[in-house]
């Protein structure tokens, strides 16, 4: 088995894996009542695996439209295989907290958790430095076959969805807006969230412009793919717009989110 073999073969077992922890995850939920943050405690881990399941699997795309010698090469295949082990130890710490009935974000309440946070935080860098470099490779050289708007979709949806996350998502974790991580006013709770999302419908919740960052990344190449397929005379300038739209909107759930203000919903706080 050559090396590029393995690491395809490892693409797919990190997609398969995620999703089998995500219906283990969805079937704990129906057994085990335990709660945390007003959810149950398996909500996070059908989540989260389900999120890294398409993150991987749009990886794996970007794979199938690099040039031959690309795809084989010594960086590509570690930056994949690294992003898959990174994707992995995320995910066990996630799944093992929702069993032990504890937070496994926000919460550096032992010196054992603490560590395990700050070691989580180092590898969603890990998955979001070689998805830049996966993704840039692919707008730098992709398959003959590729065509404008899909490569500059997938060249802005990797730069846009990563440096966008990297701001969202370290808005959360460093806990300076907000102490509780996402929350910002409203009932410092996921009871009574928007379903399946579990977004706060009565105060913020930074929760949501960093989801809108993550799917730019799949957001912004679907775009130009069909910018392509509609024969438009310049299929560049769709994605280019999604691109511009897209960030408008994490920068506009963001402010909306530290204003206190619910995405969808009423704050009761703010009522007369």
């Amino acid at each position: 088995m050559t090396a590029a073999s393995f690491r395809d073969r490892a693409g797919r077992m990190t997609v398969a894996i995620a999703l089998a922890m995500m219906v283990l995850s969805l079937a704990a939920g129906l057994f085990d009542e335990r709660t945390l943050g007003g959810a149950s405690v398996w909500s996070k881990p059908t989540k989260f695996n389900f999120s890294f399941a398409v993150h991987i699997a749009t990886l794996m795309v970007f794979l199938s439209l690099l040039q031959a010698d690309l795809r084989k090469s010594k960086l590509i295949t570690s930056t994949m295989l690294v992003t898959c082990a990174a994707v992995l130890l995320e995910l066990g710490y996630v799944g093992l907290q929702a069993a032990r009935g504890r937070a496994s974000h926000f919460n550096q309440e032992t010196p054992w958790e603490e560590l395990a946070y700050y070691a989580m935080g180092a590898a969603v860098a890990v998955v979001l430095l070689g998805t830049l470099v996966i993704g840039l490779t692919v707008w730098r050289r992709p398959v003959s076959q590729v065509g404008p708007g899909l490569r500059l979709g997938v060249g802005l949806g990797t730069l846009a969805g990563t440096l966008a996350t990297l701001a969202t998502a370290g808005a959360m974790s460093s806990m300076q807006f907000t102490p509780t991580g996402h929350w910002v006013g409203g009932d410092l709770t996921d009871a009574g969230g928007l379903p399946i999302l579990g977004w706060s419908t009565t105060g913020g919740d930074l929760r949501v412009p960093h989801f809108f960052a993550t799917h730019l990344l799949q957001a912004l190449p679907v775009a130009g793919w069909l910018a392509d397929r509609s024969g438009l005379a310049f299929p560049r300038v769709v994605p280019l717009v999604a691109a511009v739209a897209g960030l408008a909107i994490v920068w506009f759930t963001f402010q909306q989110a530290m204003s206190g203000q619910p995405v969808i919903g009423w704050n009761t706080a703010r009522s007369p």
